[in-house]
């Protein structure tokens, strides 16, 4: 099939191994729009384990945070959620406000979290990744060297390391969430539209803005093998999540069969 109308790159990896089973243009670089919000989860998630932070930990929003723009839960000045709650916001309503306010309360601003960011693409060997923001959005100029960018293979990278460390499935396979109870309740719905449509799926993150087209870090399980699927640059949605699932497919029809005892914890029906 003829690829070059579907995306501009895109990967996919054993989760177990690390191994690349399909990768097509998988250095080419360009931003990830919302798919850099796994950065900010990332940075969050180390707090949270290092005990500097917990999920009930209050984070006051700022004006700043208040008046980032594009996908939001419409945080305002002076409200304050629960750490656990700005993540659900991160993860499932794609917020940016959200993505922004944690960023503020982890580093003291955003330029600083920024940085936190660079390093710690640097300390996993993301090479072709340079953050410029917590949340993906492009810059104010539109220019998009001037904004975050990275690879398939840099996200899928990133993605493994959270499937490894963290415990990103618990927001990111969520598909409905309320957030905010009471007049100004938000019901979330998670952009990943593949959740509960192709088998497995369970995460992990969406992102579109006109200057990086459609773009989806996803993972999926079935019969105790996972995979990653990364695509960055698809020109609507439609044709990113169908190009997904089938990669997914063609991944898991690459995998080496399951060892007996191995299926047989994982669950799944051991063939003779």
């Amino acid at each position: 099939a003829d690829n070059t109308a579907a995306f501009k790159g895109a990967i996919v990896v054993d989760a177990a191994s690390g191994a690349v089973l399909f990768e097509d243009r998988a250095d080419y670089v360009g931003p990830p729009a919302s798919v850099t919000k796994l950065m900010t989860f990332l940075l969050v998630h180390e707090r949270l384990a290092r005990g500097d932070l917990t999920l009930t930990t209050p984070v006051t929003v700022t004006a700043e945070a208040a008046r980032t723009g594009g996908s939001q839960v419409y945080l305002a000045e002076k409200e304050s959620f629960p750490v656990e709650e700005l993540l659900y916001a991160l993860m499932i309503a794609s917020a940016n406000d959200a993505a922004t306010a944690l960023a503020i309360h982890l580093a003291g601003s955003r330029a600083a979290f920024v940085e936190l960011m660079n390093e710690r693409a640097h300390s996993l060997g993301l090479k072709d990744t340079t953050f410029r923001s917590p949340h993906g959005l492009p810059p104010s100029s539109r220019k998009t060297a001037e904004g975050d960018l990275t690879s398939p293979r840099d996200l899928a990278t990133l993605s493994l390391h959270l499937l490894r460390t963290t415990d990103v499935l618990r927001y990111t396979s969520v598909k409905l969430r309320t957030f905010r109870p009471g007049p100004k309740r938000i019901d979330m719905d998670n952009h990943n539209n593949l959740l509960g449509k192709v088998a497995g799926v369970d995460g992990l993150k969406t992102g579109f803005t006109r200057g990086a087209g459609f773009c989806l870090a996803a993972t999926a399980l079935r019969n105790g093998r996972r995979l990653v699927v990364v695509t960055m640059g698809s020109p609507d949605s439609k044709t990113r999540d169908i190009k997904i699932a089938e990669l997914l497919e063609r991944g898991f029809r690459q995998l080496p069969p399951v060892p007996a005892a191995a299926a047989a914890i994982a669950g799944a029906p051991v063939l003779p």
